[in-house]
């Protein structure tokens, strides 16, 4: 029997719960990220609950097509690494930090704030990204037409610069920090439970890239 990917199981969670939230303004209050209720409060789970939670169809659709672009090979990649049965549980606890680590920044940067809020699951679909690239350095990308690895760098430029810039209301410091809790997290989990996948990202690096056409 065919069971439903972990991927798939988090994507229709975020759809259901996204969904109410569109339309109960009391809900999407409660769940969304908000350093200084949390801070008031001690409403920790806030860390967790704002990446079930978008501001609108946009917002939601992307993130959640990010997440299945990058996800379901993640996903095996885990399985592969920890196991068929740590690896879901990995995996699940992988993509929930993204939500924490990637909004810590912001919890001490804004916790006097009360006008400062977000959500969205920008953060760990970053992080997914990132794994992406660990397995895949050099492999070639449709939009923009770049390699995985030199895409990643640039990203992380983006994000950063974007951040220091403050002229929109993206949360771009969560997508630095998901990105980099992402390849750190892959980087050290293979060093320590299977080097031969770390090995095996060096020697695809030092190969370098291959012509895409």
């Amino acid at each position: 029997m065919t069971t439903l990917s972990i991927t798939l199981v988090l994507i229709l969670m975020t759809g259901l719960i996204s969904y109410q939230a569109f339309s109960n303004h009391e809900m999407r209050q409660k769940l969304m990220f908000h350093p200084y209720t949390i801070r008031q409060k001690g409403e920790y789970f806030r860390f967790i609950t704002h990446g079930f939670v978008h501001a609108n169809w946009q917002h939601l659709l992307i993130n959640m097509f990010v997440f299945w672009q990058f996800g379901t090979i993640v996903e095996y990649y885990f399985n592969s690494i920890y196991g068929n049965t740590a690896g879901p549980i990995v995996f699940v606890c992988f993509y929930l930090s993204g939500f924490v680590l990637s909004a810590i920044p912001a919890y001490f940067q804004h916790q006097n704030n009360p006008a400062y809020a977000a959500v969205g699951a920008s953060g760990s679909t970053s992080a997914m990204l990132m794994v992406y690239v660990f397995f895949g350095p050099w492999e070639w990308f449709v939009f923009p037409p770049l390699p995985a690895i030199i895409l990643a760098i640039g990203y992380l430029w983006y994000s950063s610069y974007m951040d220091k810039r403050s002229t929109d209301n993206i949360a771009h410091d969560a997508h630095f920090w998901g990105a980099s809790w992402g390849a750190l997290f892959i980087i050290f989990s293979t060093l320590a439970f299977k080097p031969v996948f770390f090995n095996y990202f060096l020697q695809e690096l030092l190969a370098g890239p291959s012509n895409p056409f």
